[in-house]
């Protein structure tokens, strides 16, 4: 089944969207696309996620939430000069 995309939501410059993926054993996979940036500049990360889970709705929010967590630990993160 090809992948199903619920509500992005914006953080700052980020759009996190959550992908869910119903599974030949009827199982969920997700993945979550955190993009930022305009036009040329545009830069999406797609996250892999490995947890399976039983419904569509708890896939996406834990897709979402992990994308969340991505975003404070690059905020949190030392840049070099």
């Amino acid at each position: 089944m090809a992948p199903r995309h619920h509500d992005p939501v914006t953080v700052g410059k980020y759009l996190v969207s959550p992908i869910i993926r119903l599974l030949d054993n009827g199982w969920y996979a997700c993945s979550v696309s955190i993009r930022s940036g305009r036009g040329q500049q545009t830069t999406d990360r797609v996250l892999r996620l490995t947890r399976l889970f039983r419904d569509a709705v708890t896939a996406a929010d834990y897709a979402l939430a992990e994308g969340l967590q991505w975003i404070v630990g690059t905020r949190g993160a030392v840049r070099p000069a």
